[in-house]
């Protein structure tokens, strides 16, 4: 009974708990994964296009950010962009005849990292997406005298989201658990508060255990979330 006290005490709202704390980094760990996610998903889809246009450059070039992307693991996208934005931008700024010290904070590199990798994953849904539509979709809107651009926007992107979807859901979870990633960069999401909250405590199992516990909840809500919206887009 003393032990459950200790526990419930431990995880209590007040400033002798650690549920505020515990909260707040799994705000920072939403807002994190959300803006990577939607910014990903974005430039995935134009990489995408890129690579299945014409211009055999461009697209030779999209395929070896997907390759290249997807090769190297995550944490190293990260060491990179913490260690190498700084450095670049004060390069490019001396340029233009500035030579003050410009620094990017650690959650802005954090979305830069998971809007990265989940650019290159996307990437990959979308044209797998692409490739399902049948032939005679294009066909039909060259038929009505459609302007490619206009019938890629009418036609061919509703059934690729649509067909895209499954997939787009596993790189939002991807994204949930990369974000776990970013506390080596001291970015306070909720895998680095709960390391603080285990060492301060003496108690590191129950409080990967909590975390545990939310990020399951957090994915699999998730999850229902997207089967709900392809179920809607499935029956238009």
């Amino acid at each position: 009974m003393a032990a459950d006290a200790s526990i419930l005490q431990m995880l209590a709202w007040g400033d002798q708990g650690w549920s505020r704390p515990l909260l707040f980094g799994l705000g920072v760990t939403v807002a994190c994964a959300s803006l990577g996610y939607v910014l990903g998903v974005a430039l995935g889809f134009a990489i995408a296009l890129a690579k299945l246009g014409s211009n055999r450059w461009i697209a030779g070039a999209a395929n070896l950010y997907t390759t290249v992307m997807r090769g190297v693991p995550p944490l190293l996208v990260i060491f990179l962009l913490f260690f190498g934005t700084n450095g670049a931008l004060m390069w490019v700024a001396r340029g233009f005849g500035y030579t003050g010290y410009i620094e990017i904070d650690a959650f802005s590199v954090g979305v830069m990292a998971v809007t990265l990798v989940s650019a290159s994953y996307s990437s990959e849904v979308f044209r797998g997406a692409h490739g399902t539509i049948p032939a005679g979709q294009f066909e039909a809107f060259a038929a009505l005298g459609l302007r490619p651009f206009l019938g890629l926007y009418l036609v061919v992107m509703p059934q690729m989201f649509r067909q895209a979807l499954p997939g787009l859901g596993n790189v939002w979870i991807m994204a949930i658990k990369e974000t776990t990633l970013l506390s080596v960069i001291s970015v306070a999401e909720l895998m680095r508060v709960v390391g603080l909250a285990g060492r301060t405590t003496g108690q590191p199992f129950v409080f990967y255990g909590v975390a545990a516990v939310i990020y399951f909840v957090l994915v699999a809500v998730s999850s229902r979330v997207f089967v709900a919206v392809e179920n809607r887009m499935r029956w238009g």
